[in-house]
């Protein structure tokens, strides 16, 4: 008989039981209002105000530390972490690169929501966009441009170029949300073996998205960054169906 992969009850009760314990470390620092930077009680203190062992407290610092809730710098303390989405950058990735070996269906996911987040807050960002804002966007452009002819790839450029497209919304979350999803994306687009792809044509995409946004045309803006998305979304169809 085929041996049983479910987990016994008495891990899944000790995991339960980590997870309920990182949450109370959360709301700890929530409760007495700690902001990022601000040292934490040291692990006694922690101890002794959440009714753990040190062993088990150290087993959820770990934790939260890998998520990005806390740092630990030896020989200083533990203090509460600044805004860090490496931890999700790295899960997201490996989901999607994951996904390719399968349907590629969290791969494609991740497109839409990077696609939805471009797509439906362009006309926002236009509303409030500025002559030297709109500026910068071009500069991005041309320097795409300028590489696209000597058939170099532009990929900080065209990182640079949405970057700016959405600066002007002054959004920390959606900078840093931005900044995971291009990381996201361009780990895929290496695994699925996308390569630079046509230089001359992107750059073009890009121009007259930027020409869009400068004739402060939102429908079209949002039309021409939802076309922007569809030669990944092809070529990840193309990967999973081999």
């Amino acid at each position: 008989m085929a041996t049983s992969a479910v987990i016994p009850q008495a891990r899944f009760s000790a995991q339960a039981r980590l997870r309920a314990l990182q949450a109370d470390i959360m709301d700890l620092i929530l409760e007495r209002e700690l902001e990022a930077g601000d040292p934490l009680p040291t692990e006694s203190e922690l101890s002794l105000a959440l009714g753990v062992g040190r062993n088990t407290l150290r087993e959820s610092l770990k934790v939260l530390q890998a998520l990005g809730v806390l740092e630990i710098r030896h020989g200083f303390g533990m203090f509460v972490a600044p805004s860090n989405f490496d931890a999700l950058a790295d899960g997201l990735i490996f989901r999607g690169r994951l996904s390719l070996r399968h349907q590629g269906l969290e791969a494609l996911q991740l497109v839409d929501v990077r696609q939805a987040l471009e797509s439906g807050l362009i006309g926002s960002s236009i509303d409030v966009m500025t002559a030297e804002q709109l500026g910068q966007i071009e500069a991005a452009v041309s320097r795409m441009e300028e590489l696209a002819e000597r058939g170099e790839n532009f990929t900080e450029a065209d990182a640079q170029f949405h970057s700016l497209l959405f600066e002007p919304l002054v959004n920390d979350l959606l900078t840093s949300l931005m900044e995971v999803f291009w990381k996201v994306y361009r780990k895929i687009h290496v695994e699925i073996g996308a390569g630079s792809g046509d230089l001359v044509a992107t750059a073009v995409m890009h121009r007259k998205i930027y020409n869009a946004v400068a004739a402060k045309d939102k429908p079209l803006a949002s039309e021409l960054l939802n076309r922007h998305f569809d030669g990944i979304r092809q070529r990840i169809a193309e990967v999973v169906a081999d």
